[in-house]
């Protein structure tokens, strides 16, 4: 009787350090993941930059939507300004006033 409460003694102190083991095994894994996974410490840096890229294109693209809208207000076709209204034509139709005077500039 006493082998056999021996090597039951044996199994269960091996199936403790079995699971031990095995225990130790998942929190390495588990911290490697937290440490080089898509979300862990080394990403941090990487999406942190990515952030800062996003909000300067974002500020950018800010910026030209204000502009657009402004120069859309400018020529609203009950108040349009004729400023702007002039200048579109003259660029875009190539119309001038018979008293101007067209000076083109000739690259060196």
């Amino acid at each position: 009787m006493s082998e056999r409460f021996g090597t039951t003694m044996r199994k269960a102190i091996l199936g403790e350090r079995s699971k031990r083991w095995i225990a130790l095994a998942v929190l390495l894994a588990l911290a490697g993941v937290a440490v080089a996974g898509p979300t862990g410490l080394l990403a941090w840096s990487e999406n942190v930059a990515a952030l800062k890229q996003r909000e300067k294109e974002i500020a950018k693209l800010t910026a030209e939507r204000d502009a657009l809208r402004n120069r859309v207000k400018l020529l609203d076709p009950e108040a349009a300004d004729p400023d702007l209204a002039s200048e579109l034509v003259r660029e875009q139709l190539g119309v001038i006033h018979e008293d101007e005077v067209v000076v083109t500039l000739e690259d060196e």
